[in-house]
């Protein structure tokens, strides 16, 4: 290998999009990031203009570029958001916005897909629960209620899909990017036909299919004009934001679990086996004859994010060395576990797994004239710890194996006292990954094999990847902690969910579902 030689790592996310330069050991040599804004046109609803995927994508590579000397660079491979889409013309321009993964516009049509196809077939043959996070049922939205739209539509693409056309002017997207749209035979490894057609919709439709870790293009000239990458480069097919992380925290063994602390909570351990079951989604792992058995908590860090800035951000006028959050942190440290009797269910953002409910919301029980704001936050983070520990338990009690360790990443991962929290509450070692572009990384290391840089995935991985800190479960605490969990935690939700459900319906309006 040639210590010259790098690869590039394009992370397109719900925020922005960033280009990282790797070298052969995994490090760092160069990043640049270029932002965009997401749209809502309704409440609920969320869109991207997707051409601010490219610009910001060419952005990213031209200012990564003035560090590093486009002659060193081998290859490029993408990670992204999942389940966004958008709907392109034959020339790959964007007939109207791209849909976000976030998106709430299709209860309706989740019920549709319910009494037409079936819950159980869905879960079957695409590996996702029937829910509004995959692109399926927005798609059929937008047949019912955009016609003309659809009329002018060539394909729909992921957002993987879409950067390959502007790089390469094909028509490809890799299996472990198109998988979480929620339209793929997960065992056929194709576009699921007959749910298609019962649907009115066609394979044609959707963009031709490769692995995950070919080459699925080269860069075009007009490319090469708008980003400065070389004409004729290899674009390597690559894998949703999610298995990426995997991979970049090199959970590619039995056992190791990767827990992604981000705007929404990522967990996944990687699988031979194709299993299905409500209490986790199904996805192709980057690497062959290999699924991520995934969970997803959509209320993560965007709570924590959303409780500082609806009650918190005046504490950046009274210390102005310290963000809110460290100053958060440190007053919850000093609470003893179960944050004086408070308690937090943590569904923001409705609820995927294990109980696709559409109608959930976030509760918090407990409440005393003793309870600050340094309460809710640890009440928080153990809430997101506990909700850790339902659905990793019923992915271990499916696969009949227990975690070693979750090797963290993402934002959340920097604090002490929540990686701590985690491992008290779910019993399991947590270690943190060297870095915190993990996602990126993953990109990185399908680049590093495609070119030849090591002979398989997880050599690469094992190369590539490392581990810092660890946080050993506290047996003390998490006897108090497993209390909490199994007499209050576990059954709350249940206990509470057709009052919530209620709630939602009495308060929420739906437009143009």
């Amino acid at each position: 290998m040639n210590p010259n030689k790098l690869v590039i790592g394009i992370d397109c996310s719900t925020t922005a999009c960033k280009a990282i330069a790797w070298n052969q050991q995994g490090l760092t040599v160069a990043a640049r990031r270029a932002s965009y804004s997401l749209l809502q046109p309704q409440a609920s609803w969320y869109e991207q203009d997707a051409t601010q995927w490219w610009h910001s994508t060419c952005d990213a590579i031209k200012q990564l570029l003035t560090q590093v000397d486009a002659k060193q660079i081998e290859a490029v491979c993408i990670t992204h958001q999942r389940e966004t889409f958008v709907a392109v013309d034959s020339e790959g321009k964007p007939v109207r916005n791209a849909i976000v993964w976030m998106d709430k516009r299709s209860r309706q049509q989740v019920n549709l897909l319910a009494q037409k196809i079936g819950t159980e077939q869905i879960n079957q043959i695409t590996g996702k629960p029937n829910a509004m996070t995959p692109s399926l049922p927005k798609i059929i939205w937008l047949t019912q209620h955009e016609q003309e739209t659809v009329s002018r539509t060539h394909k729909f693409l992921d957002v993987h899909g879409y950067l390959v056309y502007q790089l390469t002017k094909n028509f490809r997207t890799s299996l472990a990017s198109a998988d979480p749209m929620g339209v793929i035979d997960m065992q056929a490894q194709t576009w699921a036909v007959d749910l298609l057609y019962c649907l009115g919709l066609k394979p044609e439709q959707f963009a031709e299919l490769v692995q995950p870790g070919s080459i699925i293009g080269y860069v075009s000239k007009s490319a090469a004009a708008v980003t400065g990458l070389p004409d004729g480069l290899p674009i390597i097919a690559g894998a949703g934001d999610g298995q990426c992380a995997g991979l970049g925290a090199n959970a590619v063994d039995k056992g190791r679990a990767y827990l992604n602390l981000g705007t929404a909570i990522a967990s996944g351990i990687i699988s031979s086996d194709y299993l299905v079951n409500p209490a986790f989604r199904t996805m192709y792992a980057p690497m062959p004859q290999s699924y991520f058995l995934e969970t997803v908590l959509l209320g993560g860090v965007f709570t924590i994010n959303w409780f500082v800035e609806k009650f918190a951000n005046d504490l950046c006028h009274y210390h102005l060395n310290l963000s809110p959050e460290e100053i958060l942190e440190t007053a919850a440290a000093k609470l003893s576990p179960g944050a004086d009797g408070l308690m937090l269910v943590p569904y923001w953002n409705h609820v995927m797994n294990p109980y696709w409910d559409n109608s959930a919301s976030g509760i918090t029980i407990g409440w005393t004239a003793t309870h600050g704001r340094e309460h809710l936050y640890r009440a928080i983070l153990e809430g997101i710890a506990f909700e850790q520990k339902l659905v990793g338990d019923a992915v271990m009690a499916a696969m009949q194996q227990n975690f070693t360790e979750y090797v963290v990443m993402g934002g959340g991962s920097r604090s002490h006292l929540w990686c701590q929290i985690i491992a008290d509450i779910t019993g399991v070692p947590v270690v943190r990954s060297t870095t915190t572009e993990a996602t990126c990384l993953g990109a990185g290391i399908l680049a590093a094999v495609a070119v030849g840089w090591y002979p398989d995935i997880n050599t690469a991985a094992l190369s590539m990847t490392g581990t810092g800190t660890g946080f050993t479960p506290n047996s003390q605490t998490q006897a108090i902690y497993e209390k909490l969990y199994t007499e209050v935690y576990k059954p709350l939700f249940p206990t509470l969910q057709s009052l919530v459900q209620r709630l939602t319906d009495l308060t929420q309006i739906e437009k143009n579902s």
